[in-house]
């Protein structure tokens, strides 16, 4: 790398967020020219900038010749919005960790998917081994039991029909059936259990939360000789629910 290389690209990387602030500034779009004159940049700086930019896919060029924000922009945005949601609640999840001496887990219910947003855990509370992913143990796991509950009849023959119930050990339910006429005749709902269904040697406790109109689950995991704890661990996890699904549910 030339001795000119770092300046010369830190001043490009400047000049391409310009013309992102000025291209933000308009909703409709603004052409080339104006964009330029916006960002302070000679129009061939502009266009060169510009081209690459959609090529990116942080700009889109309109059909009138106008440049509005690009799809990866967008993604972006949704994913920071995402993690501010959870720096709000990590908090929370820890104080429940050490409350509890178990790790906590939280899982959200996107495109279909059950899956898992944030753990935290500690060398005291270890985490369960993830040996099969969420996305694929709905079934067998207190997470993805208690988003299966809160489903709507369509959305929950939906989910399962995608899905293979596979038998993770001896005590997974397999049965579409039998799953469901559990989930409807919990006792202590709206508190679901995972009793070594998804690992042998390990019980999980879950609850439902929300961000705004995304479902999902607050849970923890604790060793199978630490069950009769249970009842005292749900009653914890329930008002920690509604914390978890207030924060997430104020606006940015």
């Amino acid at each position: 790398m030339g001795a000119q290389d770092g300046p010369t690209l830190i001043s490009s990387v400047q000049r391409a967020f310009r013309l992102l602030e000025a291209v933000s500034a308009h909703e409709n779009g603004a052409p080339a020219k104006q964009l330029a004159r916006e960002a302070g940049l000679p129009l061939a700086t502009a266009y060169h900038l510009l081209r690459t930019l959609v090529h990116d896919g942080y700009l889109r060029k309109l059909e009138d010749g106008g440049f509005v924000l690009g799809d990866k922009l967008r993604t972006l945005h949704t994913a920071g919005r995402g993690q501010t949601l959870l720096s709000r609640v990590r908090p929370t999840l820890a104080a429940l960790r050490d409350e509890l001496t178990t790790a906590a887990y939280l899982t959200f219910y996107e495109e279909g998917e059950i899956r898992v947003a944030e753990i935290v855990d500690g060398p005291r509370t270890p985490r369960v081994d993830l040996w099969v992913g969420f996305e694929d143990a709905g079934h067998a796991t207190a997470l993805g039991k208690s988003v299966l509950r809160e489903l709507d009849d369509d959305a929950r023959n939906d989910y399962l029909s995608r899905h293979h119930l596979s038998d993770l050990t001896p005590k997974t339910i397999t049965s579409a059936l039998e799953l469901l006429r559990r989930l409807d005749a919990s006792p202590v709902a709206p508190a679901v259990t995972d009793l070594e269904e998804y690992t042998l040697g390990t019980v999980c406790v879950a609850v439902p939360v929300y961000s705004g109109e995304i479902l999902g689950s607050l849970g923890v995991s604790l060793p199978v000789d630490k069950l009769s704890r249970v009842p005292e661990i749900r009653a914890r996890l329930l008002p920690t629910a509604d914390r978890v699904t207030r924060s997430l549910s104020l606006t940015i």
